[in-house]
C-alpha cells in the first residue's frame, strides 16, 4: 500500500489528510484549519506547518493542491489570497519548510486527478470540465483523460467581471441567494462553457455538489452534468496522486 500525504490549500480553509493511493480513500481523519484572511505567505506557511505538524507523517513523500497557476512550481496568480505569492517557487519554498518530497499543483487540478482516477471521471474519454463551486470557481479539463493544466475557468470574463464573482458559492451566500437565482446564475455560465468548449462530461464538485438536487433543476443543458463523487475530499486524494505521479 502507498501512502501519501495530501493537502489542499483553499482561500477559506486548508485540509490535509493520509491517503491509500491505492483506491483513493483516506487513511486518516481529514483536518482542516482556517486560511489566514491575510492570505500572506508568512501567516499560511505556518498554518500549513501547522497542519502538517498534526500528522505522525514519517514517509516524505506530500502533495500539495495550491490555489494558483503555477508554472514549474512557480505561483503565477493569486485569486483567492495575497498578491504577495506571485513569483514563489512553491515546491522550493515548502520543502524546505515542511523538509518533505513535496510537489504543488493547481489546486482544482489535483480535484480533477482525484475525479479522474477514483472518481466519476475515471476511464472517461474525451472532453472532461471539472468544475469546484467554492469561494471562487476552479477548473480542470481533460482530454482523453489528459489533464491540460491550469485552465482557471473561474476568471472567463463573464456579465462585466469574472465568472467566479457572479456564480461560485461564495456568492450565493454572500448574496443570501435562494437557489433558483443561484441556480439560475450558475446556468448561464454552464452555457457558457458549454459553448466554448463543447465538452462530452461536466462535473460539479466542492461541498455544495453535495446539495445538487436543490438546483439541477434550473440547469438547462445539453452536455451530460453530475455531481462529482469525491466532493470535499477531492483536493487531498488529487494532491496526493499528483505527488505519486510526480515522483515515480
Amino acid at each position: 500500500m502507498k501512502e501519501i500525504l495530501g493537502i489542499d490549500v483553499g482561500g477559506t480553509g486548508t485540509k490535509a489528510a493520509i491517503v491509500n493511493i491505492e483506491n483513493g480513500e483516506l487513511l486518516s481523519e481529514r483536518i482542516k484549519l482556517k486560511t489566514p484572511d491575510s492570505g500572506k505567505p508568512e501567516d499560511m506557511s505556518k498554518i500549513i506547518e501547522e497542519l502538517v505538524d498534526t500528522f505522525d507523517w514519517k514517509n516524505k513523500i506530500t502533495g500539495m493542491g495550491f490555489p494558483s497557476i503555477i508554472r514549474n512550481g512557480i505561483c503565477c496568480s493569486a485569486s483567492n489570497i495575497s498578491k504577495k505569492w506571485i513569483g514563489i517557487d512553491l515546491d522550493k519554498h515548502f520543502r524546505k519548510l515542511l523538509s518533505k518530497k513535496l510537489v504543488c499543483i493547481n489546486d482544482a487540478d489535483a480535484a480533477g486527478l482525484a475525479e479522474f482516477h477514483y472518481g466519476k471521471g475515471k476511464e472517461k474519454e474525451g472532453t472532461v470540465i471539472l468544475l469546484t463551486l467554492g469561494t471562487g470557481i476552479g477548473s480542470a479539463l481533460f482530454r482523453n483523460g489528459v489533464l491540460v493544466p491550469n485552465t482557471e475557468f473561474g476568471n472567463l470574463h463573464f456579465k462585466n467581471n469574472i465568472a467566479e464573482k457572479y456564480a461560485s458559492n461564495k456568492i450565493r451566500e454572500t448574496k443570501d441567494m435562494s437557489w433558483e437565482e443561484w441556480g439560475s446564475r450558475l446556468n448561464e455560465y454552464l452555457q457558457h462553457i458549454e459553448f466554448i468548449f463543447s465538452p462530452d462530461l461536466i462535473l460539479l464538485g466542492g461541498g455544495v455538489s453535495k446539495r445538487i438536487d436543490n438546483f439541477r433543476e434550473f440547469i438547462q443543458i445539453d452536455t451530460k452534468l453530475e455531481a462529482a463523487k469525491l466532493r470535499n475530499k477531492a483536493g487531498v486524494i488529487g494532491a496526493a496522486k499528483a505527488a505519486e505521479i510526480y515522483f515515480s
